[in-house]
């Protein structure tokens, strides 16, 4: 089958009414804006290439979805999400040597995107424990981007999402270590639907800290599933299922015109409430 090439002006086509091959590869062009991105998640495609292709527009089947009320939290990371909650110290690193409290840990969003997706377009490096980390134990690269490989994120691709995330489109989940930045994730918000994009950890289960603030903070405001667009077994033990590509367009449909729920910036707790930022009342 010939795959549609795209021209500026020209619509992509919509895998709920049009065949799409079964590895997923549904057109292919040059245009990478906002406007052509939030054309694509309504139709429930989504950009993936190498460096020096054309933009690729791919909707798999089956497509790898996690629904927040399977989300999958083992003993241990139940106890990481009930730490970064409860924990109170200090801002900056402390030295080990002088007697102060262990730095502060913290989930925020929509902090530090342009960061976020930096780290994510990352190779990978090796990853340092947390107590390690918290004990000023010194880390310089990301950790390896968890999903899709990191090297799709290309400048363009950091470029049109932090542009998105301008927009109010595509947001970014924050851990952080006596400030700073230790591991997250990012992607976008359409009506009651939530497309995730790519998560990397510094520091050993700080992504999986932060998509499990990330769960309950959609489901405290209706969103029942994330895309997670292709298997893996990372996805897998997280909880995360695959779909056959007509069940999720069906989702898809039910979902992205919903009334979006308010994002906004802020520390994150673990029962889905939302601090902003400026203070005041937390966000339910």
């Amino acid at each position: 089958m010939t795959i549609a090439w795209i021209e500026d002006r020209d619509p992509l086509p919509d895998p709920a009414r049009v065949p799409i091959p079964a590895s997923g590869l549904a057109a292919a062009g040059l245009d990478l804006s906002p406007a052509r991105l939030h054309e694509a998640y309504r139709k429930g495609l989504f950009p993936w290439y190498s460096p020096g292709e054309p933009v690729l527009w791919w909707s798999p089947d089956p497509r790898m979805v996690l629904r927040c009320e399977d989300f999958h939290t083992s003993r241990s990371l139940a106890k990481r999400v009930r730490q970064f909650d409860r924990d109170d110290g200090p801002e900056t690193a402390a030295s080990p040597a002088d007697g102060n409290a262990p730095p502060a840990l913290r989930i925020t969003l929509n902090q530090a995107f342009p960061a976020v997706i930096a780290h994510c377009a990352q190779r990978g490096a090796p990853r340092i424990g947390l107590g390690a980390a918290r004990a000023g134990r010194d880390w310089t690269q990301a950790g390896a981007a968890q999903g899709r490989d990191g090297t799709w994120i290309t400048p363009d691709i950091m470029a049109v999402y932090t542009a998105w995330h301008r927009m109010g489109c595509a947001h970014s989940v924050e851990a952080w270590i006596g400030g700073r930045l230790a591991g997250g994730l990012y992607g976008v918000g359409l009506g009651q639907c939530f497309f995730g994009e790519s998560m990397f950890s510094l520091a050993a289960d700080a992504s999986k800290v932060a998509l499990a603030y990330l769960v309950r903070h959609l489901q405290a405001r209706g969103v029942p599933w994330i895309d997670c667009q292709q298997e893996t077994p990372h996805l897998a033990s997280l909880g995360a299922r695959p779909v056959p590509r007509a069940r999720f367009l069906d989702m898809l449909a039910a979902g992205r015109d919903a009334p979006a729920p308010a994002w906004g910036s802020g520390r994150l707790r673990a029962d889905g409430r939302l601090e902003p930022r400026s203070g005041g009342r937390p966000v339910r």
